[in-house]
């Protein structure tokens, strides 16, 4: 999937858009690709001489590939998926400049307008990061809180 792609299923653009490609994506199921470079605004300042990709950001990027997954089946409704709710976050390996990422990321359950999804992030075949996270539908017009 091309950047333009990603860009029409999702609100993020640049510098917080952090899905670089989509790998495979099903009907409720995706996996998408992030390459962290040194250059990424997070990591200027941690940690200067040991920079670490913020954990945050980590599940930023499983989010926005839960918002890519979530956008075939919004197709024609207006509003943008915002996150709700986070459980159960763990993490387990430090991702640093220069490493690829995968986020895994699984629709389990949807409710009206309400999404349920369990996301996991791997980074050379070991989990960085897993956790839950729901998701409902705002209006796009809606002002920034």
């Amino acid at each position: 999937m091309t950047t333009s792609a990603i860009e029409e299923a999702i609100p993020h653009r640049p510098p917080m858009l952090l899905v670089d490609r989509i790998i495979e994506r099903r009907e409720d199921w995706i996996c998408c690709e992030k390459t962290f470079r040194d250059d990424e605004f997070f990591v200027q300042g941690h940690y200067p001489g040991q920079p670490i990709v913020p954990g945050v950001i980590l599940c930023e990027f499983a989010m926005q590939s839960g918002a890519i997954l979530l956008s075939q089946h919004l197709a024609g409704a207006d509003g943008v998926p915002v996150a709700t709710r986070m459980n159960d976050v763990r993490f387990r390996r430090m991702v640093r400049p220069g490493d690829v990422v995968q986020a895994e990321v699984q629709l389990d359950e949807r409710l009206a307008q309400a999404f349920y999804l369990t996301a996991k992030v791997v980074c050379q075949d070991k989990v960085a990061v897993r956790f839950q996270f729901a998701c409902t539908l705002a209006p796009a017009d809606s002002p920034p809180s």
